[in-house]
């Protein structure tokens, strides 16, 4: 029992000593010109949705001295009633005493915020400070966020009737959006809709989103901060949502004007039927997705003056119906992600099983990163054909990063090994920021589009009048010089 004790006794006097050594009764600096520092004066969260907490953001506090210290203080000047709560060095509240900060030492300060809902349908500013006192001195961080109302469906929408969305307030959508058959919703221009996590659109019946160019409708994911520092936001990072996914039922839809960005697919359409427009999409952009952009299963849709870029998978994959692209730039330059596919998939057979397609690209770039290859009509572009069945397909006018073919299929085609030059392709340099616009009137496809095709659309998505140069471009933009500041 001696040889046990002894060890014990030993133990609880080491302790005994650490804890005297805590910093407890260190001499802490007394002098007012002894300070704390701090990594920013204000802590500034982007718009914060009411009743949805923010995501955590954080400050550092410095003591740059060669004495410890001891902040006397630290509180928040609201008491929390601002909605903006705080953890300092690991303790969660709104008041500390006597928090010691050793020399030349740090601490953190974590961050949240949620807002309560008010009667503005425009983003309102909230404002607190975290203050500090150490020798009699006071110091201040400022907090700030905006909070911003939304219509928010914490369980899905379910749209039985026709109906009208407005643009008073965004609409934060968990779970789903769905349209049942025989409904139809019509979306006003300007509407955001913001979808949380894995959240879709299902349309079984009639899709009406009809915006403008100075007020495009936008579908997005609901991260409005950053994923790495303040170069990449989640705005910019693939896979923050599901997608929009028409069913097989669902015909007349029209999209115009509208942005769809960021999902894990971008649009989808089930196997239907080429006797009736599914969709009609204009003036659009959908963009940066995990899987597919643009998927279609024996549909007939028409596109025009619309971007759709950035894909994990492919960027438009056809198999059977009835498809018109005029106007559009089809390009993959996904870099956040491995990419697997071409850029455009076009097939006359799904599971072993027939189905006729018909194809035109009328004044279209269809590029990515990756190479030409060796043989005709690889790279960018890839066709599986089914001799038992119709496989019509035909490009005018159009930029294809493929090695070229003498065909009937491709007229005044400009196969190209190099990609076109474009204003802005990713990287952290440009915060992953993509601009598919041409960049110089050299770029290939400036002034060599069909002008017979670009009468019928004389504006670009942008607006910009396709006529007045000497000869429209290819693609969904014309070539602008780059504004200087």
């Amino acid at each position: 029992m001696k040889h046990i004790v002894a060890p014990l006794l030993l133990l609880l006097s080491i302790a005994l000593n650490l804890l005297s050594c805590d910093g407890l009764d260190e001499n802490y600096s007394t002098n007012p010109n002894h300070q704390l520092s701090f990594s920013m004066d204000t802590l500034s969260f982007d718009t914060v949705f009411t009743t949805i907490g923010s995501a955590t953001k954080e400050f550092m506090v410095y003591n740059r001295n060669n004495e410890p210290l001891l902040i006397g203080e630290v509180m928040l000047a609201s008491g929390e009633e601002s909605g903006f709560r705080i953890n300092v060095d690991g303790r969660r509240g709104d008041y500390f005493q006597d928090l010691r900060i050793a020399a030349n030492d740090s601490m953190y300060v974590f961050v949240e915020v949620t807002v309560d809902p008010n009667e503005s349908n425009q983003p309102l500013l909230i404002a607190d400070s975290v203050l500090f006192t150490t020798n009699g001195v006071r110091q201040s961080v400022r907090l700030e966020a905006y909070g911003q109302n939304v219509n928010l469906y914490r369980h899905g929408l379910t749209l039985t009737q026709d109906t009208l969305l407005t643009t008073e307030r965004p609409y934060l959508i968990y779970d789903s959006l769905v349209i049942a058959p025989e409904a139809t919703l019509r979306i006003e221009p300007g509407a955001i809709f913001y979808m949380h996590d894995d959240a879709n659109i299902l349309v079984h019946g009639t899709l009406l989103a009809e915006g403008t160019r100075e007020q495009p409708i936008l579908f997005r994911g609901d991260r409005l901060d950053f994923i790495l520092n303040d170069v990449l936001p989640y705005d910019r990072t693939p896979s923050q949502w599901g997608g929009i996914f028409f069913s097989a039922e669902s015909y007349g839809n029209r999209m115009d004007n509208v942005i769809v960005r960021n999902g894990i697919s971008g649009l989808s359409f089930e196997q239907s039927t080429p006797d009736t427009r599914k969709l009609e999409l204009t003036n659009s952009q959908i963009t940066n997705m995990g899987e597919n952009i643009f998927s279609a299963f024996n549909c007939h849709i028409e596109v025009s003056n619309t971007e759709l870029t950035n894909a994990g998978g492919g960027v438009v994959i056809l198999s059977g119906g009835n498809y018109q692209f005029t106007h559009c730039t089809l390009a993959n330059y996904m870099t956040l992600q491995r990419r697997t596919t071409p850029c455009l998939t076009m097939s006359n057979n799904n599971n072993d099983v027939g189905y006729p397609l018909t194809a035109t690209f009328d004044n279209c770039i269809i590029d990515g990163s990756f190479s030409a290859g060796s043989d005709p009509l690889e790279g960018e572009l890839y066709l599986l054909a089914d001799n038992t069945v119709t496989f019509d397909y035909r490009f005018n006018h159009c930029v294809i990063k493929s090695v070229g073919e003498q065909s009937d299929r491709f007229e005044s085609v400009l196969f190209t090994e190099t990609s076109p030059s474009f204003r802005l392709t990713g990287g952290e340099a440009n915060q992953y920021r993509f601009d598919f616009r041409p960049d110089s009137a050299t770029t290939l496809g400036v002034g060599q589009a069909d002008i017979d095709i670009a009468r019928q659309y004389p504006t670009d998505r942008y607006g910009v009048d396709r006529l007045t140069n000497n000869a429209p471009d290819i693609g969904a933009y014309e070539f602008v010089p780059e504004e200087t500041e």
